[in-house]
């Protein structure tokens, strides 16, 4: 009895999650189905006079990890319908998540890059890191180094790599850790929108991915000041939650 609570618990808390109420801009991914590697984006604002949201550019193509979508620890109550997020399962995480964290938002190896003044950017070198040890304390969280990785971990957790891809990134909170909350340990780390492989041809392992310029242009918008949301859903989701979430 005391797991059918749950269970029926744990399914109206999902059913009933909404965008927070301070949050002006919204970036919506729509995926076909659970299993696809391919999202349909678009951003939306809303004034601080109205409920409505706006769409404010035509919607453009990215693509989601290999292995399709689970979901993942975010604004969302988890509802134990479908996979979660695990480290290495090559899936991005569907739900409502923040964009950035803490300091922790826009990063790339430009010194610098068309933003508004509100929205942190660090140039990466190679001291900086980002962690994805589940073991570790530091677990999904940037960590800048004083001196040239030297350990094999230390060079593993390099976000500098000379990869294209990831010249340019900005950070989804899926899983966000931090000094006095860790992230949860094997749940997913590592999860931005970045740069896309091959013209589009090749999926993920997690992030969500366009082109260059689409990146460009989606990261020069966001503002924290409006609380920024990502939310990724399939196409049954979001008819499933639109209501019931507020959504678009």
């Amino acid at each position: 009895m005391k797991h059918l609570t749950l269970i029926i618990l744990l399914i109206t808390t999902t059913l009933h999650a909404q965008i927070p109420a301070n949050s002006r801009q919204l970036i919506i991914g729509i995926a076909p189905h659970k299993n696809s590697s391919h999202v349909t984006l678009s951003l939306f604002e809303r004034p601080t006079t109205s409920s409505t949201w706006k769409q404010q550019d035509a919607p453009w193509k990215g693509r989601l990890g290999r292995n399709g979508l689970a979901w993942g620890i975010g604004l969302h109550p988890l509802n134990g319908q479908g996979p979660t997020k695990k480290e290495g399962d090559g899936r991005s995480p569907t739900g409502i998540f923040k964009i950035g964290s803490g300091s922790s938002f826009a990063f790339g190896y430009a010194p610098t890059i068309k933003k508004l003044p509100s929205l942190p950017y660090k140039q990466i070198t190679k001291k900086d890191l980002w962690v994805e040890d589940s073991k570790s304390k530091l677990y999904n969280q940037h960590l800048t180094i004083k001196k040239l990785p030297k350990t094999t971990w230390e060079k593993k957790a390099q976000m500098r790599q000379g990869d294209h891809a990831h010249s340019l990134k900005l950070f989804i909170a899926h899983n966000p850790g931090t000094k006095t909350k860790p992230a949860t340990p094997y749940a997913g780390s590592s999860i931005f929108f970045h740069i896309w492989r091959k013209g589009g041809s090749k999926p993920t392992a997690g992030c969500t991915t366009m082109h260059q310029n689409k990146l460009k242009h989606m990261i020069s918008k966001i503002d924290p000041l409006k609380n920024p949301i990502y939310i990724l859903l399939t196409h049954q989701d979001y008819k499933k939650f639109r209501a019931t979430w507020k959504l678009p």
